[in-house]
């Protein structure tokens, strides 16, 4: 996958939650990164790096990661639980669709004001 690639897959994926309200995304040669907001507390975190096939979703909330799904050469691709966010769980290679499906399903279980 490429940046564009990455960043096109991205912006598709979170237009159909009506729950983001806003996207900030830059791009800078290899590397893709931004922030996805539910509001000023809650939002994604993504990073993309082309070179590395690095890939890096985070679901923040009070400063603090409480979901995420991640790849990195070391661990492979794994699973940051909602209920137990500091764990690796380790996960069939998913796509941009598939992870946003899963953010959707994390959002569904706090409570949103």
């Amino acid at each position: 996958m490429n940046t564009s690639d990455f960043a096109r897959d991205l912006m598709t994926a979170l237009a159909a939650l009506s729950s983001i309200t806003k996207v900030d995304l830059q791009t800078e040669g290899p590397i893709a990164r931004g922030r996805a907001f539910v509001n000023p507390e809650i939002f994604l975190s993504f990073y993309f790096n082309q070179a590395t096939q690095t890939q890096a979703f985070a679901l923040i909330k009070q400063e603090q990661r409480i979901w995420g799904i991640d790849f990195d050469a070391w661990r492979g691709w794994h699973l940051h639980p909602i209920d137990a966010p500091t764990n690796h769980l380790p996960i069939e290679p998913p796509d941009i669709p598939s992870i946003i499906q899963s953010l959707a399903r994390a959002l569904s279980t706090l409570e949103i004001q």
